[in-house]
């Protein structure tokens, strides 16, 4: 169900125990060749592709667009939410749901750099309703909420180079090819870009310049339309998959 088309009495009546998926994504620079908008429209269809199969079990509020971008502002197309402002989004978010009365909160995440900011949102919300035991507070980042190793979703990893997300990268590139085409631009010329670790051995702060000159991370030559139907679907099983744990919480312990 989608949450914009219901009437406040509508709303009113559905189970307080219904798993409500508040989509978050980004509008930022996606390199040379990739839209600005990529984050919010890859996630929209996962968003779509789950909706349809769950469409009676679960409650989707429309895609929050606006991210934390500030590490990509170098780059011309970035619009961006400064991690605190973000922050309070996302809890005052959460909080109003609460208020309403729900109970099963799971932020859908498609864009890195939302992660930080929307862990430490629901980390400070717990807190404010720690005596509440009945409370599923859960952040989920599309491409990484399946058991495959390493982040590579199952049954795909065989036909791809990446063995995890990039930025404007073969994944990435791959999905819009699938999802929109006429906005790709001249991907098959450029060089790789390794992604590194700038997390170990210890975590760096960094910009998305300190990593990437031209803006992408990864292997953006090596996309297909193929891959991208893969990675569509098999990040559509993993999701569906996630609420369906979702669905059948007992109210207890997540961990079990």
């Amino acid at each position: 169900m989608d949450f914009a088309d219901l009437s406040a009495p509508q709303l009113a009546s559905l189970s307080r125990d219904i798993p409500i998926v508040i989509p978050i994504a980004a509008l930022e620079q996606h390199g040379q060749h990739l839209p600005v908008f990529t984050d919010s429209l890859l996630l929209g269809e996962v968003v779509r592709r789950v909706r349809e199969r769950l469409a009676q079990e679960v409650l989707f509020v429309p895609l929050l667009w606006l991210g934390n971008s500030d590490h990509h502002l170098d780059f011309q197309g970035t619009l961006s939410a400064p991690p605190r402002t973000y922050l309070d989004v996302l809890s005052g978010m959460a909080e109003n749901l609460i208020q309403q009365g729900f109970r099963r909160l799971v932020f859908l995440n498609g864009h890195g750099g939302n992660d930080v900011p929307g862990r430490q949102a629901l980390f400070e919300v717990r807190q404010r309703h720690r005596q509440r035991k009945d409370l599923l507070l859960l952040l989920a980042t599309y491409w990484s909420s399946g058991p495959g190793p390493s982040g590579v979703p199952s049954g795909v990893g065989p036909t791809l180079h990446q063995k995890e997300m990039g930025h404007a990268c073969e994944w990435e590139t791959s999905m819009i090819l699938r999802l929109a085409p006429h906005l790709v631009g001249n991907y098959q010329g450029f060089e790789p870009i390794p992604p590194g670790n700038p997390f170990l051995p210890a975590s760096r702060a960094w910009i998305t310049r300190d990593r990437t000159g031209p803006g992408h991370i990864g292997w953006p030559q090596l996309a297909s339309v193929e891959k991208g139907e893969l990675l569509f679907k098999a990040f559509s099983d993993d999701v569906v998959a996630l609420l369906q744990r979702v669905t059948r919480w007992d109210g207890h312990s997540w961990e079990g």
